[in-house]
């Protein structure tokens, strides 16, 4: 085998992949600071106050300023900590939840991977990002960690469920694993009605409620309840681990806002299929829609009170679990009287 042919089949496509791999982690973590700071914007605004205002014009460079000082911070790690997985564990968090948006496509064609089993690649790395956090309540050596760890791992495995039974109901509609074909299945001459959020409404709000608990996120942030866990698995975190975590759940977040605008919001396709709609290029209809979803995460934190534990395992479990299971049998049986099921 010549230079020139281990060149094309080789090395040229893996020289593109890391191109399109480093253009779109940059633009990821870019998007990721100003929603963190939409966040508190929002918290903000809810409870009229101002926010973050000082730092750069109306407080844009906050995410920055705080980027820095977590990166200048010393680290202080415990000493009956593991060290090597103490360290490793936010590190696989982090590298876990970007590891997810490989398969998005945020535009026709605009995806790095565009595999057939896209949504099972999502799944897998979603659910693995459980590890990060079991490994930094194990590693810190202290119990109060390790209990919030633990709490953590029940909470996203049960929530996890709920989401898995969402997805099939879709997949039902679609006949595909592939995200691609998922939003080309929305593809109607309806436009927004012919979307997946309005026959699968009560799947959508399963899923939106089961998102806020698989990441963490208020009304369901007890992993990290100040009042009474001082902050969870993460307590003896400093610096830039801590900020990994952080970072690694804002990621998974909006992997949730994106997977969910793929799912039931249609993706990158205009709310009305004529122009001048579809003249707007797919992937600002896309950012547009994730946006919305994360508004709508970030009023639950600003206005929902917190659950108990025992509330928020008693929704999994005894609501969310028989509902999920009831809509994929309802699905199927409607697809499969109606003859409506994918050939």
């Amino acid at each position: 085998m010549s230079f020139a042919d281990i060149w094309t089949a080789w090395l040229w496509p893996l020289i593109v992949m890391v191109a399109q791999s480093l253009l779109l982690l940059v633009i990821l973590l870019i998007a990721i600071a100003y929603v963190l700071l939409a966040d508190r914007k929002i918290w903000a605004a809810v409870q009229i106050r101002r926010g973050p205002n000082v730092v750069g014009p109306w407080g844009l460079l906050q995410s920055f300023a705080d980027l820095l000082k977590f990166v200048l911070k010393e680290p202080v790690i415990p000493a009956g900590a593991n060290k090597g997985v103490f360290l490793l564990a936010p590190l696989v968090s982090c590298v876990l939840a970007l590891a997810a948006w490989a398969v998005i496509p945020v535009d026709l064609g605009w995806v790095i991977a565009d595999i057939n089993v896209g949504i099972l690649y999502i799944f897998a790395i979603s659910s693995l990002g459980v590890y990060g956090i079991i490994m930094a309540g194990w590693a810190s050596n202290s119990k109060y960690p390790f209990l919030a760890a633990l709490r953590s791992a029940a909470q996203m495995v049960s929530y996890e469920v709920s989401i898995g039974f969402v997805i099939i109901t879709v997949l039902l509609c679609v006949g595909s694993l592939n995200l691609t074909a998922i939003v080309e299945a929305q593809n109607t001459p309806y436009g927004l009605l012919g979307w997946y959020w309005l026959p699968l409404l009560p799947m959508f709000v399963v899923f939106l409620v089961s998102a806020l608990a698989e990441t963490n996120r208020p009304p369901f942030d007890l992993v990290e309840a100040e009042s009474e866990l001082v902050a969870g698995f993460m307590v003896e975190y400093s610096s830039t681990p801590y900020l990994l975590f952080m970072l690694g759940e804002y990621v998974a977040i909006a992997t949730m806002c994106a997977l969910g605008t793929i799912l039931f919001f249609g993706g990158w396709l205009p709310p009305v299929p004529y122009p001048p709609f579809t003249w707007v290029p797919g992937v600002i209809w896309f950012t547009l829609k994730a946006l919305f979803l994360f508004f709508l995460f970030a009023m639950a934190k600003a206005i929902v009170p917190r659950y108990r534990y025992d509330q928020l395992m008693r929704l999994g479990w005894k609501v969310f679990l028989p509902l999920s299971l009831a809509m994929v049998a309802v699905v199927a049986a409607v697809l499969q009287f109606t003859g409506l099921a994918p050939k």
